[in-house]
């Protein structure tokens, strides 16, 4: 009798392990990467570019190529501060991000000296239909996207706030741009930034699968005297020309907001999926 008992529990905590494993097992096959360029057009991006109107893709600034999203100057005489951004089609909130670029080429004619090997991408930005005309950048919190000149330490996915601020360590940090700890990449190889986004309490920046920068309380600049600003909890996506062609060929993401409201399971899912160090594949 007593055999038969313990056959009969050891069965029940058999189903609900394997219950439980199947649960999480579902939840982690459900993550999965959703790729915002289809490798074909831009069909489900919008551009902006200073001093054009929405969608106005200027000398042909923004194209495709052989499965590749090319930022190129080859029809400009001079940049004259007309810097641009392909902003994707939705906002999101809680999400990871990655992107691979590399920059190639040359610095199209009277680019700004800071602008060399420079590219970014803009989250939590404003919606690109609320740009004016001149407006040079979005709101929005950018992660620096820095290429290196062959011989001087220039970190990537540092970030700069254009309209914006943050919290790091407790205080509020007003200055435009902070420095990652991301090593220098020089010539034309491929690079992975990611980005995890959770609404407007944590952002944190990787590269090849290593962490760089954290911060928190993502807000746009604070009015009428105010010390703190908007918090941001959601915005555009959006990549950069800033006067130096650069190639992207992965834009993919993992919304995160079904789980939100859900931290264990957020927690879970995060572990998951930063288990995995995700470096760029030369090619």
């Amino acid at each position: 009798m007593k055999t038969r008992s313990n056959n009969i529990l050891l069965t029940t905590f058999l189903i609900i392990g394997l219950s439980l494993l199947s649960n999480v097992c579902e939840a982690q096959k459900n993550v999965k990467w959703k790729q915002l360029f289809n490798g074909k057009d831009l069909n489900d991006w919008e551009i902006k570019i200073r001093h054009h109107k929405l969608n106005d893709n200027f000398n042909n600034t923004f194209q495709v190529n052989n499965g590749i999203v090319q930022v190129r100057y080859d029809q400009y005489t001079e940049f004259d501060e007309q810097f641009g951004h392909l902003f994707y089609k939705k906002p999101f909130s809680s999400y990871l991000i990655g992107v691979e670029y590399r920059f190639v080429g040359d610095q199209v004619n009277e680019g700004p000296g800071w602008a060399y090997r420079n590219s970014g991408i803009m989250i939590h930005g404003q919606d690109p239909a609320t740009m004016t005309i001149d407006q040079d950048f979005p709101n929005s919190i950018e992660v620096q996207l820095l290429g290196g000149n062959g011989k001087d330490e220039r970190s990537t996915a540092n970030l700069c706030t254009p309209g914006t601020q943050y919290e790091k360590d407790g205080k509020t940090i007003k200055q435009h741009c902070t420095n990652s700890t991301s090593k220098t990449y020089h010539g034309d190889k491929w690079t992975r930034v990611e980005v995890l986004v959770l609404k407007d309490s944590l952002i944190v920046h990787y590269v090849n699968g290593e962490e760089v920068m954290r911060y928190t309380k993502p807000q746009l600049d604070p009015i009428n005297g105010a010390v703190e600003g908007q918090l941001l909890k959601s915005g555009s996506i959006s990549l950069q020309s800033e006067s130096h062609p650069v190639d992207f060929r992965k834009v993919e993401i993992i919304d995160l907001e079904k789980y939100a409201d859900k931290p264990k399971k957020l927690e879970k899912v995060i572990a998951k999926l930063l288990a995995e160090k995700r470096v760029a594949i030369q090619q």
